[in-house]
């Protein structure tokens, strides 16, 4: 089992949409913010290193499911847990907690592929890569 991180990200003026809560589209945008934040603090490999490596991570699928709005003012918790790895493709589970009430306002997964930035192609995960995200 992968440890399961944690960031804090508030919700900002221009997140709202006209029926006065989080757009749906901004939750894709908290959950990279979350995932850049943690691969420096909690992996210990921002993303610049694992470009000069020359990889990348592209989004190939998300699964979002909402369950109660953020409005202004509210904080948000982003958990994110690494789940599975499947040649090019990493699992990662997402949980969006309203800081206020401790309730989850959205879950779900993503699934990344990792890709070759020469060749724009995804690539087998290599262990020692898989090995940074197993703790």
């Amino acid at each position: 089992m992968t440890t399961r991180f944690t960031s804090e990200i508030p919700v900002r003026p221009d997140d709202i949409d006209m029926f006065q809560h989080v757009h749906n589209s901004r939750y894709l945008d908290y959950i990279q913010a979350a995932r850049y934040d943690q691969m420096i603090r909690c992996y210990k490999m921002s993303m610049e290193e694992f470009m000069i490596m020359g990889y990348g991570f592209v989004v190939k699928r998300t699964e979002l499911n909402f369950k109660r709005p953020l409005i202004m003012g509210d904080v948000m918790l982003i958990s994110t847990q690494v789940k599975e790895f499947s040649g090019s493709d990493v699992i990662v589970e997402f949980e969006i907690v309203n800081k206020k009430n401790e309730k989850i306002s959205c879950d779900g997964i993503m699934v990344y592929a990792m890709i070759n930035l020469k060749t724009g192609r995804s690539e087998k995960i290599p262990e020692e890569i898989q090995t940074k995200f197993l703790i």
